[in-house]
């Protein structure tokens, strides 16, 4: 077995991979410099109040929702 020191396989190594770190350095700044960012607006919370309806309006929509996805629903025979 040769020594890799005196038969120059440490600096191909060495080459390969100061080669690959400058190709991920010149894809960085490739990606960097040539992509345009679009400008995002800001999107803000509503901080107005919420109107609150009634108990018993409430109460109304909840009927009225479970009699519209009641008849949609099937149970099974068995409970596991």
């Amino acid at each position: 077995m040769e020594n890799p020191f005196e038969s120059g396989h440490i600096k191909n190594y060495l080459l390969a991979y100061a080669s690959v770190v400058v190709i991920m350095v010149l894809f960085f700044l490739a990606t960097s410099l040539f992509h345009d960012v679009e400008e995002i607006e800001k999107k803000e919370f509503s901080t107005k109040k919420v109107v609150q309806t009634s108990k018993a309006d409430l109460k109304k929509d909840t009927k009225e929702d479970k009699s519209t996805w009641k008849s949609d629903l099937k149970l099974m025979d068995k409970t596991y």
